[in-house]
C-alpha cells in the first residue's frame, strides 16, 4: 500500500478516534466506545508498523473496497467468520436491491425522444451510474447521465448512489449544465476518498433535438447519423480529482433518426482470452452498420457482437450502455 494511501487512512482513523473520544465524555455506558477506540489504535499501530491493510489470518492484502468502506477491517473475505460472511452477504444483497431501484424507469415518456439502457454489474453491485431525469411527460427537456466510479464492489456502489442523489437533487435547481457539473464535482470531491474519482458524461436533451453535453473524463459520446459517427471530443477532469475543476459544454443539433450513444469502458475494454480488447474502432464499425435501428435493437446488436468477440474471455468490469434516439 502506498504511503499516500496510508496517510489518508491515518487521517480518517485519527478523526474517528477524536469523535469517539468526544462521544465517550457524553455516554453513560462507554464499553462499546472503548472497544472501538482499541480497534482504531490497532489500525493506527499497523500503519506505523507498515503492515496496514493485511489480513490478520493469512497476511494477504484485504480487499481495497472493504478497507475504503471500513478502514478498521482486519480480515479478508476468505477469513471472515461464518456469522460475518452471512452479514456481508446480506449487506451486498441489500445494496444490490437498492441500486436496482436507483435506475431510471424503462417506460419513460420523453419529449420527442426514445431511450433504452443496459446496466450490467460485473459482480452483485456496480460502480457505474446511469440515469435519465425528467420532471413529467409534458417537459420540454430532460437530463441524461452515464458515469463510472473507480473501483468495484460496495464502496463504488455507495459513491454511485451519492452521485445519483446529487444529480437528482440539483437537476431542477436552475443551474446551467457547467454550474451543475462544477457543483457536483465539489460535493463529490469533499465527500469521497482521495483514491476515488468518477468519469461521467451528463447532458440536457431538448424536444427540438438540441443537446447540451459535458464530459468529465469519460468515454467520448457518439452521435450516429446516416451511417456516420460524430465523436464529441470535449472533455474535462474526472469528478473528484480536484475540488475547483471547471467544465465546458458542447451543443449539438440532432435531427429525426439521429442517435446519441453513451457507454462505460466495460464495453471497449472487454477482452478475448488472449487479451485482445474489443476497442473503440470495432464499436464504431458496428454502430455505422446499425445506425437505422431502434435503441433497443442497437443495444442488443452491440451486446451480441461483444459476446461473439470475447468468446470464452469476457468482462472484468461493470458495463453500461445508454441509447437516445431523436424521433
Amino acid at each position: 500500500m502506498s504511503g499516500l494511501i496510508e496517510e489518508m487512512f491515518a487521517r480518517q482513523l485519527e478523526e474517528r478516534k477524536q469523535r469517539l473520544q468526544e462521544a465517550a465524555t457524553r455516554a453513560s455506558d462507554t464499553r462499546q466506545i472503548h472497544d472501538l477506540l482499541e480497534d482504531v489504535d490497532r489500525a493506527l499501530a499497523k500503519i506505523s508498523a507498515g503492515n496496514y491493510g493485511l489480513c490478520e489470518s493469512c497476511h494477504e492484502p484485504i480487499e481495497p473496497e472493504r478497507l475504503a468502506f471500513d478502514p478498521m477491517t482486519r480480515y479478508c473475505v476468505d477469513h471472515l467468520s461464518e456469522t460475518e460472511q452471512h452479514a456481508l452477504e446480506r449487506d451486498i444483497d441489500l445494496a444490490r436491491q437498492m441500486q436496482t431501484r436507483l435506475l431510471p424507469a424503462r417506460d419513460l415518456i420523453l419529449p420527442s425522444w426514445t431511450s433504452h439502457f443496459h446496466y450490467e454489474p460485473f459482480g452483485q453491485v456496480s460502480g457505474d451510474y446511469c440515469d435519465i431525469i425528467t420532471r413529467d411527460s409534458s417537459a420540454e427537456s430532460f437530463y441524461f447521465v452515464v458515469g463510472d466510479v473507480t473501483g468495484k464492489g460496495i464502496a463504488a456502489s455507495l459513491l454511485m448512489s451519492q452521485l445519483h442523489a446529487m444529480f437528482r437533487t440539483l437537476a431542477g435547481s436552475g443551474l446551467s449544465l457547467c454550474e451543475l457539473m462544477e457543483r457536483i464535482n465539489r460535493l463529490f470531491c469533499e465527500a469521497s476518498l482521495t483514491t476515488h474519482f468518477a468519469t461521467l458524461v451528463s447532458g440536457i436533451a431538448h424536444k427540438s433535438g438540441e443537446i447540451e453535453i459535458s464530459n468529465a473524463g469519460h468515454c467520448l459520446p457518439l452521435i450516429i447519423r446516416q451511417g456516420k459517427i460524430d465523436r464529441l471530443s470535449t472533455s474535462g477532469l474526472p469528478l473528484g480529482v480536484t475540488c475547483d475543476a471547471q467544465y465546458r459544454t458542447e451543443t449539438k443539433e440532432l435531427r429525426s433518426g439521429d442517435t446519441l450513444f453513451l457507454y462505460t469502458d466495460g464495453l471497449t475494454e472487454s477482452a478475448t482470452q488472449s487479451g485482445e480488447l474489443y476497442g473503440e474502432n470495432r464499436l464504431l464499425d458496428l454502430l455505422k452498420d446499425a445506425s437505422s435501428v431502434s435503441p433497443v435493437k442497437l443495444a442488443e446488436s452491440c451486446l451480441a457482437d461483444l459476446t461473439r468477440f470475447t468468446g470464452q474471455g469476457g468482462r472484468s468490469d461493470d458495463l453500461t450502455l445508454m441509447v437516445l434516439r431523436k424521433e
